[in-house]
């Protein structure tokens, strides 16, 4: 997927024109799969939320759609804004997107996800986020009722330290935890360590998750604020293989968008 995107992006700066103000979803994957930047992917299957066993939701299966890559203010929440600190918003400014962590085949962090399929594998202890991109990697979320690990015996990592309890039929996933090497976005929103993310999954129907995330960092924002997205369920399709190597050479041709 990367290899295909790479062409895209040397025939576009040979033109002189900016891609990254562009999702290269659309164009990489086959047969359209995949969300665009409007997050207005395919129509998802019709019907009524199905239900585990035990009467809990079934959120399990692929899934298109996520915030922006490139700007997380295009998914704010009615009513929300982005406030930044002082030091964040200088360190903002300073950044390129050729130095995105994400472009650079890291872990994207939360709230932020590749623009490409994923898959919620839920089960009775654990609920695990399987992603396409950036590099094939998941997130693990408890759901046994255990605490967060202590901070003392916790490691800062890339997705956090997340737990899990249900709000009737919408999953809460709260995580801590974090390291502050991921951008929220390719514009270079910061985080610090002390950011605190609080996630809602909500399926409302056969075809549809609704996810609102409320984003916390002291450090890095005046307030906190939200942000919020529609994914929608493809029951006959699956992940595919995709990979990205740190040694992406193709971050060379990443332009930033001419004032």
């Amino acid at each position: 997927m990367r290899t295909r995107f790479a062409h895209l992006i040397v025939i576009a700066s040979a033109l002189g024109v900016s891609v990254w103000a562009q999702e290269p979803a659309a164009a990489a994957r086959p047969g359209g799969r995949g969300p665009s930047a409007s997050n207005k992917g395919p129509t998802g299957p019709t019907g009524p939320a199905p239900r585990l066993a035990d009467g809990k939701p079934d959120l399990n299966g692929l899934l298109n759609g996520g915030l922006s890559s490139q700007d997380i203010s295009l998914n704010l929440m009615a009513g929300e804004q982005i406030v930044l600190t002082p030091a964040a918003d200088k360190l903002m400014k300073g950044r390129r997107p050729k130095d995105d962590p994400e472009a650079n085949c890291l872990p994207a962090g939360v709230p932020r996800m590749a623009p490409y399929p994923w898959r919620i594998v839920q089960q009775a202890t654990h609920v695990f986020i399987l992603f396409e991109a950036n590099i094939h990697s998941y997130r693990q979320i408890f759901i046994d009722g255990r605490q967060h690990t202590p901070e003392a015996n916790r490691w800062p990592s890339w997705y956090g330290d997340s737990v899990g309890t249900w709000d009737g039929d919408t999953l809460v996933v709260d995580t801590v935890g974090f390291n502050d090497r991921f951008w929220f976005d390719a514009k270079g929103h910061p985080h610090t360590d002390q950011l605190h993310t609080v996630e809602r999954y909500t399926r409302k129907d056969l075809g549809t998750l609704v996810v609102e995330t409320t984003i916390i960092d002291p450090g890095s924002y005046s307030k906190p604020f939200k942000v919020g997205y529609t994914a929608r369920y493809d029951l006959k399709d699956d992940l595919m293989e995709y990979i990205c190597a740190e040694n992406n050479q193709d971050v060379t041709h990443i332009t930033t968008p001419t004032p």
